[in-house]
């Protein structure tokens, strides 16, 4: 597998998730549509703190796992499996790419980046969503995209009704779609909330230098 290629598509996929948590959405037709995506909405803004197992699938099939982290406010963590030597992290004040075998690091302030609306509950940036029929009350699907900024690409997300988690709606899965169409599935499972997350979850190795950030 191709890895920069699987961590520049997750990275994408995990950026383009943020823009679904938007109070600015188009208004689907139908009244349970709007309550869908509002649920959905809101169920995202309640997690405190998340921790899932993912996988990533290319449309080749190949796959990579990892596991994510997220806290409020700001932070995040897509920690790759062993033996993939890249990571995505936020320390709640800037984004950052890590691509060990090359020994490079990518950073910009998360205001800056769509990933700012899934860590920022109070964030309103204005993105558009609908609800895609799916068939079953148990399944709402909400594809996302910002019509102003294309490069964002465009999003599916997957979520189950489930009693006794943030909102009544878990996230399953996304689907993304990025601006050259390349698709990336991200699965979850395993999800767990409310656990306690040190801040030092969200540091990682410079591997520019020995210093730790």
């Amino acid at each position: 597998m191709n890895l920069h290629l699987a961590f520049r598509s997750l990275a994408s996929a995990a950026a383009s998730a943020a823009l679904v948590v938007s109070a600015s959405v188009a208004t689907p037709a139908a009244a349970q549509d709007s309550a869908d995506l509002a649920s959905a909405v809101t169920a995202l803004r309640a997690i405190s703190t998340m921790r899932a197992d993912f996988v990533q699938s290319d449309p080749n099939g190949q796959q990579v796992k990892g596991v994510l982290t997220l806290k409020r406010p700001g932070r995040i963590r897509f920690q790759y499996e062993k033996g993939v030597p890249m990571l995505i992290v936020s320390d709640g004040s800037a984004l950052t790419f890590v691509d060990y075998e090359v020994r490079q690091v990518q950073r910009w302030p998360i205001r800056n980046s769509p990933l700012g609306a899934l860590l920022d509950p109070n964030r309103d940036v204005g993105k558009y969503g609908r609800v895609i029929q799916t068939g079953s009350d148990r399944i709402v699907s909400i594809e996302v995209r910002d019509k102003a900024r294309p490069e964002y690409g465009v999003i599916t997300l997957v979520f189950v009704r489930k009693a006794g988690v943030p909102g009544g709606l878990e996230l399953s899965s996304w689907a993304a779609l990025d601006s050259q169409k390349r698709r990336t599935i991200v699965t979850l499972s395993n999800q767990q909330y409310g656990l306690a997350v040190p801040d030092n979850t969200f540091r990682f190795n410079d591997p520019r230098s020995p210093t730790r950030r």
